[in-house]
């Protein structure tokens, strides 16, 4: 029924005949305007207009390349070769055009050429539409009626071809062998022929339809039809497919209903139900105001039933999805703006519903999903921002929510500083004042605690308020210095009390109570730092192409000073007791009971523990080569490749610490070995040695207050990162990302079907599945490594995997696409793909397989390119739900 309704854009043959209260006068290689005869007769402004004697109501442009002959009583007017015609808002070339003025006939058409070709065919415009092409056309001016014959003409995305069709004196069009197809061939691949039919101001009445494939007629149409045309967009019936599921039994699926509800909004109700209990239902829209914003949201509600009745699998299982996308342009709001992406939903649905029908690897495959709504807003020296996110993983059932995370950031200003000052600042109006606040209501948990009656309070908030301030001065011209003091305030809405229970036989157990109810808390800290570069070059002239190395060494210290905000007396921090009342003594401080903070465990975890001296440190380093191009024919040509980007060394050392006073070194670098190569690493070394010790019976290893190499050693390595990506053929990355960007800018510019917005989450999830037969081969891997233990060195966690994918085209029309990879530490081959594509002009026929694992499945489809007919289709699937191991 969908792809019959597309057939009312008959209408377009409108174009084919407007030529029917137009007639022409012509000129011998000249451009003249032929008035026309005044009608003296007051106009009727309704519909129908009474035409003059001779047809014409208003100026004729003409031109002819060739000549212009008249008959002998100058009744009829002949114009040849590459004609030309302007009527008011109607535009005719023709290489051929006779006007009989005694009969009021038009008659346009081509020339055979020298070679007996057929040229020149006549070709029509009409105010903002497109061109129209037929074989010939005849007009009679005077009783209005037009036949056009073989027509080419496009609307909407579809082409319209051969065949006749007539204009009757009531502005019906009556049709005739016409064929409707989205091949933009004039003998089109395929086509919906229509054997006659008869087009009115609001409705289509044809006779027998059928589909026609390469001239051959299928026995798929309707012997009649009747269509109303509203001219606008219309709601209507979706009918479903159908089938069988090996495990929940025979289905109808994607039966609903559309509703156009306006021209900037639509709707699509879906629903799927199976004869053994499972259903599922959908409600899509996209929505668009062109310049302002734009936006598509889709939710989804799965009940699902695997085992047999009377079994605890035959239980539903209930699910739900939620997606929404909302962009706005930048200059419909200037100072402001809004977006969203969401994806959310139950960690089951995709699998439950093999992502909601589609059988999608990538969303099956999945782990994670995130979604943030934000809003912004520019107020002055002010910026606000405000934000509700959402992160899941799907494997644990765990989720954090952020409800919502409010900002508040004040642009820094000089105080001291005059609008209207000349020259250099002076030192003190140098000093700048800053301002930030934060506030947070978040929750971290999992899926069933959430929901549960009580969830909702689980939520920590509270807010943060910073002030900052700085004094940059120079110091030798090399030395950059920047004196700083910042205060922080925190207002707590949790606080918590903590209990020490000893345990028989196992390490003692820390116990908690949270505590609702308003507490601040403030501290402050003040310090300098220090920054400078260092340069060192090294030239070098028998080293081939390499002529040079940069090393730029980026040091930086800083120096700062926090007092206590321990103590007792400020009532942030509380001594820990067992729970018969008697002190817990603290390793870090002897002879001290220990303390707590109340606001651990909390939103913002409070003023630190202890005083604090602490210098920071940090030394960047940048390594760059200097290449001699070997694409420059001159020999003067140079290139850069920076062999190491950021390689950086950060610590700490706390003077005032009673122990333990140096912290963990942490680095982190890349290093760009070639132009397709380059790798990312990062770790985390402590500095301190270990040792055995028996606790409760068990050998465990502890850290102590001696640092490896005063035991010949160097720092443990704790943690480690290390991944690299590399494409033989970075062009194809380049295309893909451009692809990318035009299909993204499209959706600012104009409204998307549900199955262009389907196509572009897709793409959005994995750019690798945009098809570009302009990329004639890929094969690009990544890999990553990543090593972690507990600060002593036990428990080592780490993961190993590598993952490739490519393409290759085994001809200009076919295409292949893989995706794998493997996981050295579970032994295992990833989640493969393969695909194949085939152009086929018009068509194009994909097919996708899983070969094995959990998800394999495989799915055959041949389709119409063009959006409108996507219902024009033949599919053929088996998903890993369609059968039993």
């Amino acid at each position: 029924m969908k792809l019959l309704r597309y057939i009312i854009l008959l209408n377009t043959v409108l174009l084919l005949t407007f030529v029917g209260n137009r007639a022409l006068a012509f000129s011998n290689m000249s451009m003249m305007q032929v008035l026309q005869q005044t009608d003296t007769n007051k106009r009727d402004t309704t519909k129908n207009q009474p035409r003059s004697s001779s047809g014409l109501d208003d100026k004729v442009e003409t031109y002819a390349r060739d000549s212009t002959k008249f008959s002998k009583d100058k009744s009829i007017m002949y114009l040849y070769g590459k004609a030309r015609v302007v009527y008011q808002t109607f535009e005719l070339d023709a290489d051929y055009i006779r006007y009989d003025s005694k009969n009021n006939t038009i008659f346009a058409s081509g020339l055979k050429d020298a070679k007996g070709r057929y040229v020149g065919r006549p070709i029509f415009k009409m105010e903002a539409e497109g061109s129209s092409v037929a074989d010939s056309l005849l007009y009679n001016t005077k009783s209005g009626k037009g036949t056009v014959y073989n027509t080419f003409t496009e609307q909407e995305g579809g082409f319209f071809s051969g065949g006749q069709s007539k204009k009757q004196p009531d502005d019906e069009i009556h049709l005739k062998g016409m064929t409707y197809s989205t091949c933009n061939l004039p003998h089109p691949h395929f086509g919906i022929h229509i054997t006659k039919g008869i087009v009115a101001e609001h409705q289509i009445i044809t006779g027998p339809v059928y589909l026609e494939i390469e001239d051959i007629p299928i026995p798929l149409g309707l012997p009649f039809a009747f269509f109303p045309k509203p001219n606008k967009k219309s709601s209507g019936i979706i009918l479903p497919s159908f089938g069988e599921d090996a495990t929940r039994g025979f289905f109808l699926k994607d039966m609903g209903y559309y509703i156009g509800l306006s021209d900037y909004w639509d709707a699509r109700l879906m629903a799927t139900v199976y004869t053994r209990g499972s259903y599922e239902t959908n409600v899509a829209s996209n929505y668009l105001r062109r310049y302002k914003y734009n936006g598509n949201i889709n939710l989804s509600y799965a009940s699902t039933r695997l085992g047999l009745e009377g079994t605890p699998e035959y239980t539903p299982r209930k699910d739900f999805h939620v997606n929404w996308t909302h962009s706005q342009n930048p200059n419909a709001h200037p100072g402001s703006v809004f977006s969203a992406s969401v994806n959310a939903g139950t960690s089951s649905y995709n699998a439950s519903t093999a992502a909601g029908g589609s059988y999608d690897v990538r969303a099956l495959s999945q782990n994670t999903l995130a979604s943030s709504i934000s809003y912004g807003k520019t107020m002055g020296i002010f910026n606000l921002t405000a934000a509700l996110s959402h992160s899941q993983e799907i494997q644990s059932k765990t989720l954090s929510l952020t409800l919502p995370q409010v900002s508040l950031t004040m642009n820094t200003i000089n105080p001291f500083d005059s609008k209207n000052r000349v020259g250099d600042q002076k030192w003190y109006q140098k000093l700048t004042l800053g301002y930030s606040m934060q506030a947070s209501n978040t929750v971290s948990t999992t899926e069933d605690l959430l929901f549960q009656p009580g969830g909702f309070k689980r939520f920590q908030n509270g807010f943060n308020h910073s002030i900052p301030i700085s004094l940059p001065f120079n110091v030798a011209r090399y030395f950059n210095f920047n004196a700083n003091a910042q205060y922080t305030e925190q207002w707590h809405f949790q606080t918590v009390n903590e209990k020490m229970l000893r345990v028989i036989n196992r390490s003692d157990s820390l116990v908690y109570d949270t505590i609702q109810g308003f507490k601040r808390s403030g501290e402050y800290n003040i310090g300098i730092g220090m920054s400078t570069k260092i340069y060192n070059t090294a030239q070098f002239k028998k080293l081939g192409n390499l002529t040079a190395i940069r090393h730029v060494m980026t040091p930086s210290f800083n120096l700062s000073y926090r007092p206590d905000f321990s103590k007792l007396s400020k009532g942030y921090y509380k001594e820990l007791t067992y729970q018969d009342g008697t002190a817990v003594l603290d390793p870090s401080f002897p002879g001290r009971t220990r303390r707590y903070s109340i606001f651990d465990r909390t939103l913002f975890s409070g003023p630190g523990q202890g005083q604090a001296a602490l210098l920071g440190f940090s030394l960047d380093n940048t390594v760059e080569a200097k290449i001699r191009s070997e694409k420059d024919t001159t020999g003067s040509g140079f290139r850069k490749l920076a062999i190491i980007q950021g390689l950086n060394l950060s610590g700490s050392y706390n003077f005032l610490a009673p122990a333990y006073k140096l912290s963990t070194l942490s680095f982190s670098g890349r290093s760009q070995f070639t132009d397709k190569l380059g790798i990312n690493y990062s770790g985390v070394l402590n500095p301190y040695a270990t040792k055995d010790t028996l606790e409760n019976n068990v050998l465990t290893k502890k850290l102590i207050d001696r640092y490896t190499f005063q035991n010949a050693k160097l720092p443990r390595l704790t943690s480690f990162g290390f991944s690299f990506d590399y494409s033989l053929n970075p062009e194809s990355f380049k295309r893909r990302n451009e692809n990318l960007d035009q299909l993204k800018n499209q959706t600012n510019q104009a409204g998307l079907t549900q199955e262009q917005s389907e196509q572009l989450n897709a793409i959005s999830r994995d750019p690798n599945a945009f098809v570009d037969f302009k990329i004639p081969w890929n094969f690009s891997f990544s890999y990553q490594f990543q090593y972690a233990t507990t600060p002593q060195g036990t428990n080592p966690i780490y993961t190993n995997t590598l993952s490739f994918n490519g393409d290759l085209n085994v001809t200009p029309k076919w295409k292949v696409q893989f995706n794998s990879g493997y996981d050295f530490r579970q032994k295992d081959i990833a989640l493969t793909n393969i695909a194949i594509y085939r152009d086929l002009h018009c068509w194009d026929m994909s097919i996708n397989w899983v070969p094995f694992g959990p998800y394999r499945s495989y799915s055959v489809m041949l389709k119409v390119k063009a959006s409108i007919l996507q219902d024009l289709k033949l599919s053929k699937q088996q998903g890993y739900q369609t059968r039993y191991e």
